[in-house]
């Protein structure tokens, strides 16, 4: 299967973003054709300082590279260097009705917590995310659950353009973790785990070992002292119980049965210690890209190189169909 998917270069990426994203990654950049890219554009729709993005570009880079991705297996580039994506947004925004954009979640959301910012890039972006998806003929893009409205709106496109012009492009499919794909917040497990909830809602991939355990012992848990998974009555212990599974690869099941009589702050503190032990050869690997800041930049140009070969293919016969050529 054709695998894409990208991810925001936001600064410190979080547990909830690799569980829900780059865990996946790696795991189907195995047995599939994977094409995964930082995207920078989809970040300017927020404010933002010029020099932060810069070094958030290049942490991105180090987190998925320390994280797992191998960029001889996968296609691993940065968005703005495929100017086909965006040309391709333009195609497509001509095929898109704008009902169907107001109506998506993020919008409304982003509108409502950027009032000062409520730029058309806010309402387009889904469109540029359907270029980026549909560009590579991609047929499974692994999302979150907040993201699945906006495949749903990319096949909507696909469909739209094929009826329009012909057949050119796949309709993708979501493709989601069977568990995890949305991890909650510490301090909140109600909402789901972000950076803007404060430090205290996440735990960073590079956290050091004596914050991860201090966060993990302040988490939000529930009453009562029994270990059992219940989203509705037990949504704190619900969200950690996920955390120990998706890392220790054991089912909640198993998990119930080994703390059945033990309390909330034995349960903690071996989760502590999964997340310290899990996490410390991502800390050691990103230690050492630090220092490859050359190999990086090659890395993202072989990617680019490889993915512009596709993109622009895929342009050729667009526009050759919408009468451009």
């Amino acid at each position: 299967m054709k695998i894409l998917s990208g991810i925001q270069p936001t600064g410190q990426i979080h547990i909830g973003n690799y569980l829900g994203a780059i865990k996946q990654w790696t795991e189907l950049q195995k047995n599939n054709e994977c094409i995964f890219f930082i995207a920078d554009l989809h970040s300017l729709t927020i404010p933002y300082k010029p020099e932060d993005l810069r070094r958030n570009i290049l942490e991105a880079a180090i987190c998925h590279l320390a994280a797992g991705i191998d960029p001889q297996k996968s296609i691993f580039f940065l968005q703005s260097d495929i100017k086909e994506q965006i040309e391709l947004c333009w195609f497509l925004a001509t095929v898109c009705p704008i009902g169907d954009l107001e109506r998506m979640t993020q919008y409304k959301e982003k509108s409502s917590q950027f009032k000062k910012n409520i730029n058309a890039g806010l309402l387009i972006y889904p469109i540029l995310q359907a270029a980026d998806i549909l560009l590579y003929k991609t047929e499974g893009v692994p999302v979150g659950k907040d993201q699945v409205q906006h495949i749903e709106l990319a096949r909507t496109i696909a469909r739209k353009f094929n009826q329009r012009f012909g057949k050119t492009f796949v309709e993708p499919k979501a493709v989601l973790a069977k568990m995890g794909a949305k991890i909650m917040s510490l301090n909140n497990p109600k909402q789901k785990m972000s950076k803007s909830l404060g430090p205290q809602s996440y735990i960073s991939l590079f956290e050091e070992p004596e914050e991860i355990k201090r966060k993990v012992m302040s988490a939000v848990t529930d009453t009562g002292k029994q270990i059992k998974y219940n989203l509705k009555r037990k949504p704190g212990i619900s969200n950690l119980l996920t955390i120990y599974s998706l890392f220790s690869e054991k089912s909640i099941k198993e998990l119930e049965k080994d703390f059945k009589g033990k309390g909330y702050l034995q349960f903690k503190k071996s989760l502590a210690q999964l997340l310290i032990d899990s996490l410390e050869p991502l800390r050691r690997k990103r230690k050492e890209l630090l220092s490859r800041e050359v190999y990086i930049q090659e890395t993202l140009k072989l990617g680019v190189k490889r993915a512009k070969a596709i993109a622009e293919s895929t342009m050729h016969d667009i526009r050759q169909k919408m009468g451009l050529v």
